[in-house]
């Protein structure tokens, strides 16, 4: 574990309440989302699909029940869909000014919606991160808007060249950062990919003993299920509130 923290290319380190408050309701649900804001996160993280008219929305599995029946979501129009699964629209009206969002893009084609739609009320797109786990899909994203943030979303033994190769890859072609799972960084790492100017995200920080290391360690966004336990560490580590 690191001992000593280590620099972040952030002043304010985004905490990313992961799916909304998941741990304390229903995850990607308008619930989910205010009451990760209520409990500090200055980051709101969700999944993101196109239904069969257009619209996007977010859900994790982009499966639509009905029954004993399945459709993905792409086969079903908005007007079908469950109550409960948001809008992206409806979900950025919910975001105060300075809240993050970060996208898991897992329908590619509704990257394109997703930069519109936060055009179309108003959201930066500077607060915009756009994630996907196929390099050649993460490249394609960054035509997009030159605004909009995009997210290499990996794991370390999927780096076949190496964490320095992806890196200098990434930097080349303009994306902002390289997001994997915490058991996958370390200082050295974090430090490393710093000095391609990226950004490290870290995701799936759950217990007090790993959200101190990954802030310790100088990540840049840490994606948690617990918000309370995620907005406790920061306060301790960074000296103060997850700020917007």
């Amino acid at each position: 574990m690191v001992q000593q923290r280590l620099p972040s290319l952030r002043d304010v380190p985004i905490a990313f309440a992961h799916r909304g408050a998941r741990a304390h309701a229903a995850e990607n649900t308008v619930e989910a989302f205010q009451l990760a804001l209520k409990l500090g996160a200055n980051g709101l993280e969700t999944d993101a699909w196109l239904t069969s008219d257009g619209v996007a929305v977010l859900d994790h599995d982009g499966v639509h029940r009905k029954g004993l029946r399945k459709k993905p979501l792409s086969q079903v129009p908005r007007q079908q869909l469950e109550p409960h699964i948001p809008t992206f629209i409806q979900f950025l009206e919910l975001c105060p000014a300075g809240v993050h969002v970060s996208v898991d893009v897992k329908d590619v084609s509704a990257a394109k919606t997703l930069v519109t739609d936060a055009m179309s009320v108003g959201f930066p797109l500077h607060n915009l991160w756009l994630c996907h786990f196929d390099i050649s899909h993460v490249l394609a994203m960054r035509k997009l808007h030159d605004d909009v943030r995009i997210v290499d979303s990996t794991r370390l033994h999927k780096l076949k060249d190496g964490p320095e190769k992806r890196a200098a890859l990434l930097s080349e072609h303009g994306i902002d950062a390289l997001n994997m799972h915490i058991s996958d960084w370390n200082g050295g790492l974090v430090t490393l990919v710093h000095r391609f100017n990226l950004f490290a995200f870290g995701w799936d920080a759950q217990f007090e003993p790993v959200l101190t290391s990954a802030f310790r360690m100088g990540l840049d966004g840490v994606y948690s299920d617990y918000v309370d336990r995620m907005v406790d560490v920061y306060t301790s580590e960074i000296g103060c509130v997850p700020q917007t």
